[in-house]
């Protein structure tokens, strides 16, 4: 398969992580959460005086260097960029958009479309998110496992240990957010159909 353009993947990865940050801001304008280290980011900020975009990405770290390790170093420095522009995007939202009616329902289902059209660029050329998508991404090439189906796994995981700290009707709605997300992986980004290059 062809590969793309240099110039396409940093398109890509704008544009990706643009659609990404949108999703997250859906999601956290509600208060829901969602799987994987932009849930435990999400948690975190009701217990650490530290923004999401901050944390998001000190979660994210350890796994950039697992992704050099695995995939090479474009990968790597690929994904580190996208998780800092999803960081940096995330926490200045505020400044361009403001929700003043909030449906939870509607922004489960809008912020998990979203995460997983904006995740799905991403993979797509030669990126990731960091955290669990690299683990992800690893089962895949390894294993053959669809990201998507993984990445369920791993996000309901997530979304079930915090049961302990948000209301059920909370985590009702994450877990509907992130079944969509993880939909969109599982049925667009099969190791069958679509073959990625990390180095």
């Amino acid at each position: 398969m062809e590969k793309h353009s240099t110039k396409e993947d940093w398109i890509a990865i704008i544009t990706g992580t643009f659609i990404v940050a949108q999703g997250v801001f859906f999601l956290q304008s509600a208060g829901l959460l969602t799987g994987g280290t932009t849930g435990l980011a999400l948690l975190a900020t009701h217990f650490v005086p530290l923004s999401f975009g901050t944390l998001y990405f000190l979660v994210n770290s350890p796994f950039y260097i697992m992704a050099w390790k695995r995939f090479g170093r474009a990968f790597a420095i690929n994904s580190a960029v996208a998780g800092a522009l999803v960081s940096v995007l995330v926490d200045h939202a505020d400044m361009v958009i403001h929700l003043d009616l909030i449906n939870e329902v509607y922004c489960a289902v809008v912020g998990g479309l979203l995460m997983g059209i904006g995740m799905l660029i991403l993979f797509r050329h030669r990126s990731s998110l960091g955290g669990f998508n690299v683990l992800c991404l690893y089962f895949q090439d390894k294993f053959g496992i669809s990201v998507g189906k993984t990445q369920m796994v791993l996000d309901c995981s997530i979304l079930i240990a915090s049961c302990f700290f948000v209301t059920p009707m909370t985590i009702a709605l994450s877990v509907l957010g992130a079944v969509i997300l993880n939909v969109v992986l599982a049925m667009n980004h099969k190791p069958t159909r679509y073959t990625v290059t990390y180095s």
